[in-house]
């Protein structure tokens, strides 16, 4: 990742992104359908197709008129659902998929669309001034203007079907799942590239971090040809995701660095005030968790929805298994640069499995669906700590069940293959 990646994604994320530039679009247009219309474009096709010009003044400030505060009100109902959209998400399922929903490019998009059409018909409405005490009425731009409009009836129809698709668990946790997959198989297929040898830190120079936040990722291209042209090799001692304290060991490094050095270093560490989903797969497995033991709270109550994250979980455990427990840094040679520490399997499995055995320890059909999971797991590992792992997992989830479920029968089926009825 270099600084102008980094900083499309970031502006990429804020909802007024796409708003902004559509918005732009319709005032240039407005600029250069008024260049046209004083170019006499709308005496042309008068001449051509008289059916298409509006060559009344007065009809044509009242649809503009009418246009203008039309789309206002269409644009206030729009996201007011995008609020009422938020809460309940943010109460149904989890506060962390919010950003996902904020972010989203088909929203942006339909509210740049409104806006921008407002800001063509406004200024296409000041554009009509007296000439020779009449006035010069641009029929053209006005039926741009009635088309902008059309579109944006039909970018309402599709805003309304897809915010009942997005409102709909099922969805949420499908786009959740696939973005971390995704990452998850990046993260492979670059190792897949690269050795695994790395020199031993033990006795490498520790430097610590000068600033406070969560550090969400690397400039790994600015950072590589720090290393390049230092002639050193580095190793990040930060996880993705973790809250980092002024005065963290934040990397070390084979050899001593001066002040200019350090400081070069530290500015290729990425660190913000707030949680950023970026590329940390990490997040995929919170929040699809984060949704299942919401879903077993008393206020909602759903314990189907808690079996269905089980089996996204399942399957991103079963990639994540194949990806090794660090990150390198590597230059084009195959030579790695850099090691980045990373969350392993054992971590990500305990996270997710404390969280469950402890909100759903009292359910016998959602712990016979992580049973089946840990099974699942246990048929695929890739090498024996996985396995001592698993198995430890599958101990500790038969002892709260023994503790918390008081039904003999209930007990037996623990560990019988899972079936599911629904």
């Amino acid at each position: 990742m270099d600084r102008l990646t980094n900083f499309i994604d970031q502006i990429q994320s804020r909802i007024a992104f796409f708003p902004t530039i559509i918005s732009l679009g319709g005032l240039l247009t407005a600029f250069f359908m008024i260049y046209l219309e004083q170019k006499n474009i709308s005496a042309h096709i008068m001449e051509v197709a008289p059916a298409l010009v509006i060559d009344n003044t007065d009809t044509a400030k009242t649809i503009l008129s009418t246009l203008i505060g039309g789309l206002i009100s269409l644009t206030v109902f729009s996201f007011s659902m995008v609020m009422v959209l938020l809460n309940q998400a943010s109460s149904n399922f989890s506060p962390r998929v919010l950003p996902g929903i904020v972010s989203d490019q088909k929203h942006q998009i339909v509210l740049g669309l409104y806006i921008g059409t407002i800001l063509y018909n406004i200024f296409i409405l000041i554009s009509i001034e007296p000439t020779n005490n009449s006035y010069q009425t641009p029929g053209f731009s006005v039926l741009l203007g009635i088309i902008l409009a059309v579109g944006c009836l039909a970018a309402f129809i599709y805003f309304i079907h897809h915010i009942s698709q997005a409102i709909q668990v099922g969805n949420i946790l499908t786009a959740i799942h696939t973005r971390t997959k995704s990452e998850i198989t990046s993260v492979i297929e670059n190792q897949e590239k690269n050795a695994f040898n790395f020199p031993d830190q033990d006795h490498w120079y520790a430097y610590e971090i000068t600033k406070t936040g969560y550090f969400y990722g690397i400039l790994s291209d600015d950072l590589l040809d720090l290393c390049k042209k230092n002639s050193l090799k580095i190793a990040i001692e930060l996880h993705k995701g973790q809250f980092i304290l002024n005065g963290t060991i934040g990397f070390k490094t084979q050899k001593p660095l001066d002040n200019h050095v350090e400081q070069k270093i530290m500015n290729t560490l990425l660190f913000s005030h707030e949680e950023l989903i970026g590329e940390n797969y990490i997040y995929g497995f919170r929040q699809i968790s984060e949704i299942g033991v919401k879903a077993m709270s008393p206020g909602i109550n759903d314990p189907g929805t808690a079996l269905n994250t089980i089996d996204y979980l399942t399957s991103l455990f079963l990639r994540l298994m194949h990806k090794a427990d660090y990150e390198y840094i590597t230059d084009k040679d195959g030579e790695n640069l850099g090691l980045i520490k990373c969350s392993k399997f054992s971590e990500i499995l305990f996270n997710v499995m404390a969280t469950y055995r402890l909100y759903c320890k009292h359910d016998i059909t959602v712990m016979r669906k992580l049973m089946h999971m840990l099974n699942t797991l246990k048929n695929h590992v890739i090498d024996s700590n996985q396995l001592e792992v698993i198995e430890l997992e599958i101990n500790e989830l038969i002892t709260d069940a023994n503790k918390n479920i008081e039904n003999k029968r209930d007990l037996e089926q623990l560990s019988a293959n899972f079936i599911s009825w629904s």
